[in-house]
């Protein structure tokens, strides 16, 4: 991860406006079409990098700060999604996995089934934000700008806009990154995991903390096996290597085979979101 973060600290601006963050962020209520285009902007001016001068023991001290108060944030968020019986997922992985569309489908699929909102996390553009509101599920940006991954503070502010349903869906899709989004708890239920074939087989004992957080692998673009090198088996050995308890589902978001896996996984794990919550319908 990297070590002097600090993404998302100091102002930042939503919707072409400057905005201070409060950090005891609270759920307030907000118009109920307010998150349709609405873009939070995080991480304005220079890369927060590794500093010169720092010792060893310092820079620990920063890390363990950060992640001391994100974790205030992320305890916060997951109070949240208990209350309201919100199955949460954490969507990580390197770009161009596929995540995207994989959610769009899965949205497609589902969504007279449940109801399902989404946060999106890029450095830029709104792109992804977009496709998914043409799916007709809610969706709100938030641009990390030189931040690379997703915070307890920027999920907790996104939920006082974007209001997920009583007993919803919502998936956090990360910013593209195999590194420090595995280090951030953002309240979520479960860090998913996607690895597409086009990869290598590698990626888990490459990246171990991300496959060591994540309890679920998903192997997408299987459809593409025929034509690449890529050894399923070991691909999936070198997960459990990491992580004896990751469940592995393999399948490919374009065709549409292995997606009912994922689903029924879905809706496993919003039964259990709901236990203790009986006014959460089923």
């Amino acid at each position: 991860m990297c070590t002097v973060c600090g993404c998302g600290e100091g102002e930042t601006q939503i919707e072409g406006q400057d905005h201070q963050h409060d950090h005891g962020h609270h759920h307030h209520h907000h118009d109920e079409n307010e998150s349709q285009g609405h873009t939070h902007d995080y991480g304005q001016g220079p890369a927060h990098a590794h500093a010169p001068g720092l010792s060893q023991s310092r820079m620990v001290q920063i890390e363990q700060d950060i992640l001391s108060k994100n974790n205030q944030y992320a305890a916060t968020n997951r109070n949240y999604f208990q209350q309201h019986g919100i199955l949460s997922l954490n969507l990580v992985s390197s770009p161009g996995s596929g995540k995207t569309t994989l959610l769009t489908r899965t949205i497609g699929d589902l969504r007279a089934e449940y109801a399902i909102s989404v946060i999106e996390g890029d450095q830029q553009t709104a792109n992804d934000a977009e496709r998914i509101r043409a799916t007709g599920a809610k969706a709100l940006q938030i641009n990390t700008g030189k931040g690379c991954h997703l915070d307890g503070h920027m999920v907790g502010h996104a939920l006082e806009t974007l209001k997920p349903d009583q007993g919803s869906l919502l998936f956090i899709e990360n910013v593209g990154n195999l590194v420090c989004p595995a280090a951030f708890d953002l309240g979520e239920a479960h860090k998913v995991a996607i690895l597409s074939v086009t990869e290598g087989e590698d990626k888990p004992i490459k990246y171990p903390d991300m496959f060591h957080a994540a309890d679920l692998m998903l192997l997408n673009k299987i459809d593409l096996l025929p034509y690449l090198d890529f050894d399923v088996q070991r691909c999936i050995e070198y997960a459990q290597r990491i992580n004896p308890k990751i469940k592995v589902l393999q399948l490919s978001a374009t065709t549409g085979e292995g997606m009912q896996n994922w689903y029924q996984w879905i809706a496993a794990s919003r039964q259990m979101a709901q236990v203790g919550n009986p006014a959460v319908p089923a």
